[in-house]
């Protein structure tokens, strides 16, 4: 690789988690697409400060990723994070992106699978996020599936998030996973969660209770060896700020109808259902993906707190 290519693709670290990784404090990924693309202005940047903040209340540093002017970065400051949420021109890059992205120049939010990649090559353990993307309904008539999978089959990072958006399937989601050898750990829970509500009533195999336990899985999977594959912790939204579930049930059915009736597919699906889904409970849903993101977070830090004392 030449010198230039080599700095191009050369992740751009905070000199706060750069100081981090030299005195062995804890560090925790963020992704920048929901500051980006996920939130309205100027909420976006606020929630953005706010989950950085409880990151480091937590015990961590945050480091929130993102690509400027075709540079990855992990850990951004002040003015990098309002670039990210007031730029109209800022790009929704997954990891297949983040090629043509840097050879062009670009800046860019990075998705769960740009995220997960970048962090974990710049050596964190810990990323914490919303929900993940995964199999779509009617997967075997469009083969529609989330690059988020792949990518977290191939990724030794520890992935928090509230499960796996609501609109997908489920089901077909989990057996995927397992195909692709990724563990997923239920957070106090022995049921799946369903994003914006607590459960999606699909089992998982594994509960884990404390930020210790997560910690010592972490490490059992580092002593095995073997293929590199990201852990997941599905943590549950709190019942008490969980969507309704009458209400989501109702509104998905309904957006779901509509799709089919206006011949809507491939990539226009998703972000179609979310915002009938935001729409039509009048905000409600937002707020529980929020919620879910601040547990996620929280949790985030505890983990990579629990890994690092682990470590000494």
């Amino acid at each position: 690789m030449s010198d230039t290519a080599s700095h191009r693709t050369a992740s751009q670290l905070s000199p706060e988690v750069r100081e981090a990784f030299a005195t062995g404090r804890p560090v925790v990924a963020l992704e920048s697409t929901i500051i980006a693309h996920g939130l309205p202005r100027p909420r976006n940047l606020a929630v953005a400060r706010e989950l950085e903040s409880l990151v480091r209340a937590g015990g961590a540093v945050p480091a929130t990723v993102a690509v400027l002017d075709g540079r990855p970065h992990v850990g951004l400051n002040k003015d990098q994070l309002e670039r990210i949420a007031e730029d109209d021109s800022v790009r929704k890059l997954g990891h297949r992106d983040l090629a043509p992205a840097l050879a062009a120049g670009a800046d860019g939010a990075t998705t769960v699978s740009a995220t997960a990649f970048l962090a974990a090559r710049a050596g964190i353990r810990v990323f914490a996020t919303g929900g993940l993307g995964g199999v779509h309904r009617g997967w075997t008539e469009t083969q529609d599936e989330s690059a988020d999978l792949r990518l977290l089959a191939a990724a030794r990072i520890t992935v928090v998030c509230a499960g796996v958006k609501s609109i997908l399937d489920v089901p077909a989601t989990l057996q995927r996973l397992e195909t692709l050898g990724v563990t997923v750990l239920g957070y106090g829970t022995d049921r799946f969660p369903g994003f914006y509500l607590a459960s999606s009533g699909e089992p998982v195999d594994w509960t884990v209770r404390t930020p210790e336990e997560v910690a010592a899985v972490m490490a059992a999977r580092d002593g095995l060896g073997g293929p590199e594959s990201a852990i997941i912790v599905a943590n549950p939204v709190p019942e008490s700020e969980q969507l309704d579930q009458a209400l989501h049930d109702r509104v998905l059915a309904e957006a779901l109808d509509a799709c089919r009736e206006r011949g809507i597919g491939g990539q226009a699906v998703t972000p179609f259902l979310l915002e009938q889904l935001t729409r039509r409970t009048g905000g409600a849903s937002l707020e529980a993906n929020l919620a879910a993101v601040r547990g996620n977070v929280r949790l985030a830090a505890r983990i990579a707190v629990a890994s690092a004392a682990a470590e000494r």
